[in-house]
Order: structure tokens, then C-alpha cells, then sequence
């Protein structure tokens, strides 16, 4: 009972200290990232609507000060450099160099009713430099490979690595070797609904309440609970009201997720997100990037639909595409852009090796949509394939904004046939050379409603067409 008592305590103190430090000021909750109040699919951020593109080389980037090659600062300004404006932050520490979040005494052993100094430090730190360089940040609170196999080995949670318990007073082995998957660790479910372990919750919050004392007096920030779980909704649902509870008592707003597991966005899993918008208020769906090609934009407008009343907006954090995960690197860059002319809010390139993460292929794709937003109002705009004929299938996607303009994509070059709705006026085209980042000059649209478009080269091509005059 002392050890809940003790825990419980450290969660009230971290929340105090948390509140009594808060310089939000009184617009905090008109500059937050908060879903756009004209269009609640997409995210606005100090009162203007936005895009949400990044790519990182790690994680856990509060947890790797020194990331190579130039550190962290480097690392963020070249995302900038590219137009990348989002990152992922796991609560994460199973990697080399990382600190875990409580207290290590000289014997190596840690003390869970304290904590570490330093690993809240480059938190915080790592919430100053994306807040200078408007960079959002979406953090995954617990992920669930740092409690399995090697790095439950380390991790300070760990009974066998800590003065505060023994493994028969939490009720946690002193070894997982076995996948996560396999759902072998009773860390996630130490809820009421589930075994309902008070000891260990009281100590899980203090974590949690911990990060909120810091992460709450920012405006840049987004929360998912878990990374990829398949543990049960009811572990999921009391993080996300812990979150949405110590948000209200701190006067602010706040935006909640969950990443299921499941790679087909139709298991019943993923109801819960799809399902409960009054807790969670925006939809993650990286793991729809596993499926390739077609099916990955088919599946993306099925859950686009599904989540359409109420609107909330849809996020990849992770656009896997590498080794082993996601079909290759190519069909990751792929996906970026099946992603945004499909509807997604904000899309990110998944670490090495499953995804680009901040490589230079991944920033000249960054640049490369940057080109085409800044022409193109996908904010208007909604998918479109229906208007594509003589198209195979993979050839190409378009969205529109109706009557004004049009935007098509082509993976691997082709040629389709456009059916406007509207052929009056002067129309004009732009191509957009992807993967150098450059447009064409323009070009005079002639003919009538139909328009066949033909890429001018190998390899990945934008089209935008736009009505520039009217008669």
C-alpha cells in the first residue's frame, strides 16, 4: 500500500510543479493544433489551416540528442529545409544511448518513485527546438517493444532493475521473451476493467502525469497512446481519458489517438478510433501503409468515409516502405502521395530500415509537395479516380477541386484520359518533376471535356490543371 500511496503522490507532485510553471498565455487555445474549424478534417495551427509532412530518422528524437550526422538541431533544420513541418516522438528508450524515465542510483539499480533528471530534460529541450521551428509532434506515449524481449531486459519498469518492488509485489515477470504480439506482458492491463493491478497503475500515471506536467504547456502537440497495441480497448480508453482529464484540470484543449495493430484498416480493432470521436478526436492509420499500391488507396478512402461524420482528420505518423516493411522505398514515396491527393492530413516517412525517414529521397519528395500545395487547394479538393479512364490499375490518382482544378499523380509515368466537369473558360497545365523537383512550363489545355494526359518521362509525375480565365 505504501509504494500506491508513494506513487500516487509523485503523479500529484509532477502535475502541480507542471501547473505552476504553465506560460501559455490566453490565446493558447485559439495557436493550438487543433482540427481546422472550417474543415475538421484537416489541422490548423495558430489559427491557419495546415498540412502535416515530415520524415525522421528515429522515434524516440527527444531520446537521441546527439542523432547523427550533426545532432539533433541539424536534423530538424534539414526536415525545415525540406518543408517538413511533423515528427513522431515515442516515450521511447530501448535504443543505444537512451535514458530511461526514472532515477538510477550508483548501483545501476533505478528508484521508480523518482525520476530521471536528464531524460525529462531532453524532453523538455526537444519540445523547445520543434516549438521554435513550428514543428508538430506526435507523441506515442507507451510503446510496447520496450516492454518485451531485449529491452524489457533493461527497462526500469523492470522489477529485477529497481529498489521499489519485487516482481511478486507488482505482479510483472522478470522476463518477456516473447514478441509483444503475443500479449504477454500484463503491464497493459493493469486497468479495472482488465486485472486491475493498482499498484503498478499508480505508478504507470506517475509516468504519464509526469510527461503531461511538461508536454501540456505546449501548443504543438498531438497524443497517441500506444504504438501499434492489440491489447484491449479498455487499456487504450483509460489513457485517453487520463490525457483528455489532466488536459481539462490544466484549461486546455487537447487531441487524442490510438494506433491499432492490425494492418487491414476494416478489423473490428479499429472501431474503436473510427467509432468513439467523443474520445478520440483524430485517426491514425499508419499501418494501412504495410498494403501496397491500389489497395493501399482504397482502403484509405474506406476508412475516409468511415470517419466522415462526424469529419476528424486522418494521420499516417508512419509511411512504411523499406526493409522489410512497406514494399521498398519506392513504393514509400508512393504513398506520400496516394496519401495527401487521398485525403490524409498529415503523413510522415517511417525510420530506417522501414522507410525513408529524413533521407534525401525522402526530402526531395517533402520539397516536391510543397511544390504542389503551394498551387494546389487540397484543402478544397476530394479524391477523384472516377474522372480517370483508360487507366490501369496503380497508374495514376487525381483529386479535384471541382470546376477549378485538378491535380493527378503517376507512380511509374503512363498516360490517362481526364473527364472535366467543366471545359469552359482558358484552361492551363503545369507537370511537376517529383523526384527533381521541378515544374514544366506551362502549358494551354485545348479540347473539350476530356483531356488525355501523358507523363513526359519515366518515373514519378504530377499534373496540375487549372482554369486560369473564363469567357
Amino acid at each position: 500500500m505504501r509504494m500506491v500511496v508513494r506513487a500516487l503522490g509523485l503523479a500529484v507532485l509532477a502535475w502541480l510543479s507542471g501547473l505552476s510553471g504553465l506560460g501559455r498565455g490566453d490565446d493558447f487555445e485559439a495557436r493550438r493544433i487543433q482540427p481546422w474549424q472550417e474543415d475538421a478534417r484537416y489541422w490548423q495551427y495558430q489559427g491557419e489551416p495546415v498540412w502535416l509532412l515530415g520524415g525522421s530518422d528515429q522515434d524516440n528524437l527527444f531520446n537521441h540528442p546527439d542523432i547523427p550526422p550533426a545532432g539533433l538541431a541539424a536534423h530538424l533544420d534539414t526536415l525545415v529545409a525540406a518543408g517538413g513541418n511533423y515528427v513522431r516522438n515515442t516515450m521511447s528508450s530501448r535504443d543505444a544511448g537512451n535514458l530511461w524515465p526514472h532515477a538510477r542510483r550508483a548501483d545501476g539499480l533505478y528508484d521508480v518513485t523518482e525520476f530521471c533528471e536528464a531524460y525529462w530534460r531532453r524532453f523538455r529541450e526537444f519540445l523547445d527546438m520543434t516549438a521554435e521551428r513550428r514543428i508538430i509532434v506526435q507523441i506515442e506515449v507507451f510503446d510496447r517493444f520496450d516492454y518485451a524481449r531485449d529491452p524489457w531486459e533493461v527497462n526500469s519498469f523492470n522489477p529485477k532493475n529497481n529498489i521499489t518492488y519485487t516482481a511478486e509485489e507488482i505482479g510483472l515477470p522478470e522476463e518477456i521473451r516473447t514478441h509483444p504480439g503475443r500479449r504477454e506482458s500484463p503491464f497493459f492491463r493493469t486497468v479495472p476493467e482488465l486485472e486491475d493491478n493498482p499498484a503498478l497503475l499508480a505508478f504507470q500515471e506517475a509516468f504519464v502525469a509526469q510527461m503531461l506536467s511538461i508536454s501540456l504547456n505546449y501548443d504543438h502537440v498531438l497524443y497517441c497512446v500506444s504504438n501499434e497495441t492489440n491489447e484491449s480497448e479498455h487499456w487504450s480508453g483509460h489513457w485517453a481519458r487520463f490525457i483528455r482529464r489532466h488536459a481539462e484540470q490544466a484549461g486546455v484543449g487537447v487531441e487524442v489517438t490510438e494506433m491499432w495493430d492490425p494492418w487491414d484498416l476494416s478489423d473490428p480493432m479499429h472501431r474503436h478510433t473510427f467509432d468513439h470521436p467523443e474520445l478520440y478526436s483524430f485517426v491514425d492509420a499508419s499501418q494501412n501503409t504495410h498494403q501496397r499500391g491500389q489497395r493501399h488507396w482504397d482502403n484509405l478512402q474506406r476508412a475516409r468515409q468511415r470517419i466522415a461524420d462526424p469529419p476528424r482528420p486522418l494521420n499516417n505518423v508512419k509511411i512504411y516502405g523499406g526493409t522489410p516493411h512497406g514494399g521498398g522505398l519506392e513504393e514509400g514515396t508512393h504513398k506520400l502521395w496516394r496519401n495527401i491527393l487521398g485525403g490524409v492530413a498529415a503523413a510522415r516517412f517511417h525510420r530506417p530500415p522501414s522507410g525513408a525517414g529524413l533521407s534525401e529521397l525522402a526530402q526531395t519528395h517533402l520539397r516536391s509537395m510543397r511544390l504542389l500545395l503551394a498551387e494546389f487547394d487540397g484543402f478544397a479538393a476530394e479524391p477523384a479516380n472516377e474522372l480517370l479512364s483508360d487507366r490501369a490499375e496503380n497508374e495514376a490518382y487525381c483529386a479535384t477541386v471541382p470546376g477549378r482544378q485538378y491535380a493527378v499523380y503517376f507512380p511509374n509515368g503512363g498516360a490517362v484520359q481526364l473527364e472535366r466537369s467543366d471545359a469552359a473558360g482558358t484552361w492551363h497545365a503545369r507537370w511537376l518533376d517529383i523526384e527533381h523537383s521541378r515544374w514544366s512550363e506551362v502549358q494551354r489545355v485545348e479540347g473539350g471535356r476530356t483531356v488525355r494526359l501523358a507523363t513526359p518521362g519515366e518515373g514519378q509525375w504530377a499534373v496540375l490543371i487549372e482554369r486560369t480565365a473564363t469567357d
